[in-house]
């Protein structure tokens, strides 16, 4: 795993998954504008060619309304993420997503995380 920090602005975060080549980039959310800052990111690594294809999920506080902030997780979920998870709903459908990675050494890479926020 390779933990990059808060506020990672996103071309950092684009520039490292190009180096490390991981199984899946995580984006934790922890201020409640994981909505934007996700939408943001996602529509860069979507239309970057060598990471098209990466996993990407994001997790953790998607917006400030609550149990409401689920609204949320369709909308990254149609602009390009593999997954979304509020916070609100715990962490057993992101264990489970973890959980199906693949586990082949010769394929295996790291898991890079990235905490929310960003360059705008």
């Amino acid at each position: 795993m390779i933990n990059l920090g808060a506020c990672v602005p996103d071309e950092v975060i684009l520039a490292e998954c190009r180096l490390a080549r991981p199984d899946a980039l995580v984006v934790s959310t922890v201020n409640g504008h994981g909505h934007l800052d996700g939408l943001r990111l996602i529509r860069k690594i979507r239309s970057d060619a060598e990471l098209a294809d990466l996993r990407v999920v994001i997790g953790g506080k998607l917006g400030v309304r609550g149990a409401a902030n689920a609204q949320f997780s369709a909308e990254l979920v149609d602009a390009g993420f593999d997954a979304a998870f509020e916070s609100e709903a715990g962490l057993a459908e992101f264990d489970s997503f973890l959980g199906a990675l693949p586990n082949n050494d010769t394929h295996r890479r790291e898991l890079a995380g990235a905490a929310e926020g960003g360059a705008k």
